[in-house]
């Protein structure tokens, strides 16, 4: 729910345009409800901050609260450090904003994920307002530190799957046959807004058919995708529910994966297990 406000925080912040940084602040500490920046590295923040906010309770903390969801798919390693530095800014003898090259990283990297949700990277965070000499402001890490190393394989933006209930074995066997590969998995939702993810995998993913994907990360890998495709995940999973399904999947050229099958997997649909079964025995 949490990204449905991302359109209203984008619209609030390009309204209040570049921070005079001559302004006078005062120092005040980190408060426990801006939980976004918790562990940042420090405990006191400067108000106003860089997006011209003053008053914490009516306006940093309940709009940071709208950063959350994108934060949470890992768009970029330092996503957060580059909010904070806006949000809740370190105190210190002068203002350390973000530099221009890592404004640059960070919206490459989470633009896409906006953009999966119907929206554009916001003006007021127009990378350009940002110094471009890097000895007095917040630089990036290099670029081979990332979330997901260099060939590894990463989520796709896409349509909605369809979801089969009680799919017929032809049904399930074609899916198998058709795609790169198969997992059972068990999708749990949040019912309220917490400091971890709203969607996440629960216990191990189980291989039908592994083909590109990695043992040791495939259910991260699931969750990036529901975090990332969350109005097809809100349509998969209920709040305060855990739902096991078999998901089917292909690797595209771009290094991305995309689901292409969604089975719920239910006690008495026993097609989808008997196809399971008879998998690595069946020839398409």
């Amino acid at each position: 729910m949490a990204l449905c406000f991302i359109l209203l925080t984008l619209n609030i912040v390009s309204q209040t345009g570049a921070f005079d940084l001559g302004q006078s602040t005062r120092c005040v500490p980190i408060p426990h409800q801006l939980s976004v920046c918790h562990d940042v590295g420090y405990s006191e923040m400067r108000l106003p901050n860089l997006l011209g906010h003053s008053s914490l309770e009516s306006e940093v903390v309940p709009r940071s609260e709208d950063w959350r969801s994108l934060l949470q798919t890992g768009c970029h390693p330092q996503a957060q450090a580059f909010l904070c530095s806006l949000i809740a800014p370190v105190c210190l003898d002068t203002f350390i904003q973000p530099c221009r090259s890592l404004c640059v990283a960070v919206r490459d990297s989470c633009a896409p994920v906006l953009a999966c949700h119907g929206h554009s990277w916001p003006e007021a965070l127009d990378c350009n307002r940002f110094p471009a000499q890097e000895d007095m402001c917040l630089t990036p890490l290099p670029k081979h530190i990332g979330n997901f190393p260099k060939g590894f394989p990463q989520p796709a933006c896409q349509s909605c799957p369809p979801v089969e209930e009680q799919p017929s074995l032809k049904t399930v066997m074609d899916a198998l046959c058709l795609n790169d590969f198969a997992v059972k998995a068990k999708l749990f939702r949040r019912r309220v807004p917490s400091a971890d993810p709203e969607l996440e995998v629960e216990g191990k993913v189980e291989f039908i058919e592994r083909g590109p994907l990695l043992p040791y990360s495939a259910a991260q890998l699931l969750q990036q995708w529901l975090l990332l495709n969350l109005r097809c995940a809100h349509a998969m999973v209920r709040p305060g529910r855990a739902q096991l399904y078999l998901l089917t999947g292909r690797a595209r050229a771009d290094g991305t994966v995309s689901i292409t099958h969604l089975f719920p997997w239910l006690k008495k649909d026993v097609h989808i297990a008997t196809a399971a079964r008879k998998w690595k025995q069946h020839k398409c």
